[in-house]
């Protein structure tokens, strides 16, 4: 890079203006990446709550079917499962979080009496269908935590590579421009001085020797007298 930049004081500043903001932008992302990395292990908390919570109302609700299928008979349950008419609606909106875009899962309120009368089902399979709207409830937390995870996970990656690059290859040269720039500027410096000192002995030398003839010559008139 050093060898595309014009070594001029002009192109210093505009360097050193270059690495103050490369520095600014590195700090502001690590600053960024710490964040999203708290967050990130406050989410794997919650989403492995999450998944023990799908386990275990799962294991229940597969307990309570095989007893509904023993109890109310494999045909009761499968026609309730094919004429339920239950709709679940999930709400979702997006949200910000250190600039990361995440789904916000709303868990589905369940309805009173299951969409079905008691009256013509067994307590069982009424249990059964109770279980897994918990089922239900529990996959969508499940969904939506990881859906975080990944988002932020994939975020930290990515900025974590723009530290890398600037720390490693955007700052570094910029700091070899300012190194050549002033290498440049210094030698010319040096070059300068000298030059001037030359011209100034230069100079000196000339006036001495005009001096030293003006006194000659005086010198030759005060005989001629």
């Amino acid at each position: 890079m050093a060898e595309q930049i014009s070594p001029t004081r002009s192109a210093l500043l505009a360097s050193k203006a270059s690495l103050k903001t490369a520095s600014s932008g590195a700090d502001l992302l690590k600053r960024k990446r710490d964040a999203l990395i708290a967050e990130f292990f406050a989410l794997v908390k919650d989403a492995l709550a999450a998944r023990e919570q799908l386990a275990g109302v799962s294991k229940g609700a597969y307990t309570s079917l095989l007893g509904a299928k023993a109890w109310d008979s494999p045909e009761a349950v499968e026609s309730l499962s094919l004429g339920s008419s239950d709709d679940y609606t999930i709400d979702m909106v997006i949200e910000s979080i250190y600039g990361v875009k995440v789904p916000r899962m709303t868990v589905p309120e369940r309805r009173t009496g299951g969409g079905f009368s008691p009256i013509n089902v067994g307590g069982r399979t009424i249990q059964a269908a109770t279980d897994f709207n918990e089922v239900l409830e529990a996959i969508v937390k499940v969904a939506g935590t990881e859906t975080k995870l990944r988002r932020i996970g994939e975020e930290i990656k990515k900025t974590s590579r723009r530290v890398n690059a600037l720390e490693q290859v955007v700052i570094p040269g910029i700091q070899a421009d300012i190194r050549f720039i002033r290498g440049v500027l210094d030698q010319r410096e040096r070059e300068e001085s000298f030059r001037l000192k030359k011209i100034k002995a230069k100079l000196e030398a000339e006036a001495a020797a005009e001096g030293e003839q003006q006194a000659a010559q005086g010198g030759n008139h005060g005989s001629a007298a």
